[in-house]
């Protein structure tokens, strides 16, 4: 065989950093040892995988056919090296989760599956949707769990769990206790939004495209906890999931405002990318998601520790 798994490191290495010394850092290489590498591969083959545009080294077409082939190989070789060392092929995984799944599902899930297979290893970014999309898409994620749309074609979608947003006050808001609320109505009122991007602002801004007119966002946050604090505070209304407000509508300390104008369910989904080959780490962990969310029908039934 002509190339080796080095090579074949740093070429993917270079493809996702489109840099080669971003690329050396993170494998622990020297500059010089890392250009070496790449070099090498393209003239044993007398190919270019990459071409400079500006100071970025974008992957050409060959690059892109070749690079994932390229991850999949790795993670073949990675498999049997922890084989080797005697720890069951379970190895790294690197897990992207949106925000209401990242804060209240996956750390639980996470900390069940390093019982279950304690010489594993699992880094989890918590970012919002189209973040973990773009990841999964260059590699830089073995699994994706999101709360929004996906269309993009190089990634598979398979649905999870059904989740549902709701729309929410403080109880000493004026549309506390009032009903239900016309869609006109709630556009009038000041909102604590998720920022462009999030699966949630998504769903809500899809629920009310038949109105027109836009929604008077007062405040823009990237964090569940902080619109729900600024709820609390009497600054506006919100809308996240069900899940995120459960303890919260329990003690009272905001309070659903029911929209009957507005769909706001929306599925949870795993994503990976489409040439992705499924390491039994990877497998064993969509396994134990499933398992998790069996015979539940709202993400906001499971069974959960009581966050305060």
């Amino acid at each position: 065989m002509r190339y080796t798994l080095r090579q074949l490191e740093v070429f993917v290495a270079v493809a996702q950093h489109e840099s080669v010394s971003h690329a050396a850092r993170a494998l622990a290489l020297s500059q010089s040892a890392a250009s070496t590498a790449l070099a090498e591969l393209e003239r044993q083959f007398d190919c270019r995988l990459l071409d400079r545009i500006g100071k970025r080294l974008k992957l050409n077409t060959l690059g892109f056919q070749l690079l994932p082939k390229a991850v999949a190989l790795l993670d073949r070789a990675e498999e049997v090296e922890e084989l080797l060392r005697g720890q069951q092929g379970i190895g790294t995984l690197d897990v992207g989760a949106t925000l209401t799944i990242g804060n209240y599902l996956a750390t639980l899930l996470i900390s069940d599956f390093m019982q279950q297979h304690p010489g594993s290893r699992i880094r989890l970014q918590v970012r919002n949707t189209r973040t973990i999309i773009d990841g999964v898409r260059h590699h830089e994620l073995d699994l994706g769990l999101i709360e929004g749309q996906c269309e993009d074609e190089e990634v598979i979608t398979q649905p999870w769990v059904e989740d549902e947003l709701a729309v929410f006050c403080a109880p000493g808001h004026p549309l506390a206790g009032q009903g239900p609320v016309e869609l006109d109505r709630l556009m009038r009122e000041d909102w604590i939004m998720r920022e462009e991007g999030s699966g949630t602002r998504l769903t809500l801004e899809q629920a009310a495209r038949h109105r027109r007119g836009r929604f008077n966002t007062l405040l823009e946050l990237e964090h569940t906890e902080g619109i729900k604090r600024a709820v609390e505070s009497g600054l506006g209304i919100g809308c996240v999931s069900r899940l995120a407000l459960r303890d919260a509508f329990r003690r009272g300390s905001l309070v659903p405002i029911p929209t009957p104008d507005l769909d706001l369910s929306r599925q949870f989904a795993f994503i990976w990318h489409r040439h992705k080959y499924l390491a039994p780490g990877m497998r064993e962990f969509l396994k134990l998601c499933r398992q998790m969310t069996e015979g539940i029908r709202c993400s906001d039934q499971i069974d959960l520790p009581h966050h305060s």
